[in-house]
């Protein structure tokens, strides 16, 4: 495997060209508008200095790095030379069933097609296409360049070789592969979401407030993360629409998006990227100031 191409340069998209980029692959990354393709090489080349800054890496490192890295606003000029094709688009099942029929007719016959999606069912994805055993999920972690897990999905269809093949793939970029069953959620969300949805449940409900509850799992369970920061952190859009895909997939209402969750993402109060959710995001700052809305 040589040539990769990653569809979408938003924060999943950049990061998984980097860590290509930086483990000696040519990566095609491919965008829609020319100005996303802009702001995440940006985004890669400003990682990068952070590396240089640390020692991790060299001034000729970081050039070789974003010399591997092509800029594509067409899909096919994008895929044409692919050996693996990693969709990173929005969490969107129409979206990424269309891009997937584009990348199966315009990638060639051999490419492997691999989508980063955090719940939505590769077996689905994989009908989209004309080569089922040559799909598989590639569900990176965020900040890709930092985080270890791959989580990598097997479709009902997907072929030993190629679930091989991206298990060694991605313990030469450094990872740790784990290979999981199509399930919605797969792992890691399965897990993930219900406690984040069970904590906005506490806030809620008036069990607690939002650094309360934040500091409870992270000095209690040691985590590094509170549930609440960590929901800003994902994109409270993104948990509501893991959430729903956990609720419709298995019918089970402890999945069932807690109300506050769905009034914030209707009132557009995303988490960081939008400047607030439970806590308010200052550019520029760290400090962690809890939201307005849940102040005592």
């Amino acid at each position: 495997m040589h040539n990769i191409s990653v569809i979408g340069a938003g924060t999943m998209g950049n990061g998984i060209a980097h860590v290509f980029a930086m483990t000696g692959y040519p990566v095609a990354l491919i965008d829609i508008a020319q100005d996303a393709l802009d702001r995440g090489l940006a985004t890669i080349a400003k990682n990068l200095d952070r590396m240089v800054a640390k020692g991790t890496i060299g001034e000729a490192d970081k050039a070789a790095t974003l010399a591997r890295i092509s800029l594509h606003t067409d899909l096919a000029s994008g895929v044409s030379q692919a050996d693996l094709v990693v969709e990173a688009a929005t969490e969107n099942m129409a979206l990424k069933l269309d891009i997937f029929s584009r990348m199966d007719a315009e990638a060639p016959a051999h490419a492997i097609l691999a989508s980063n999606t955090s719940s939505i069912s590769i077996t689905k994805i994989a009908a989209a296409t004309k080569r089922p055993s040559q799909v598989i999920g590639m569900h990176f972690m965020n900040p890709v360049p930092v985080m270890k897990l791959v989580e990598v999905i097997r479709g009902y269809a997907t072929s030993n070789e190629t679930c091989s093949a991206i298990m060694e793939l991605s313990g030469k970029l450094g990872k740790t592969p784990v290979e999981v069953n199509d399930y919605p959620g797969f792992v890691a969300n399965r897990i993930l979401m219900p406690m984040i949805n069970e904590a906005i449940y506490a806030l809620f409900e008036g069990v607690a407030g939002v650094e309360e509850i934040d500091t409870v799992m992270k000095l209690g369970m040691a985590h590094p993360m509170g549930p609440l920061q960590l929901a800003d952190f994902i994109g409270l859009d993104v948990c509501l629409a893991i959430l729903k895909v956990l609720h419709e997939g298995f019918g089970n209402p402890k999945y069932a998006p807690c109300p506050l969750l769905v009034n914030m993402v209707t009132a557009g109060r995303l988490g960081a990227k939008s400047g607030e959710g439970f806590y308010v995001y200052t550019p520029g700052s760290k400090e962690l100031v809890i939201s307005g809305s849940f102040r005592k």
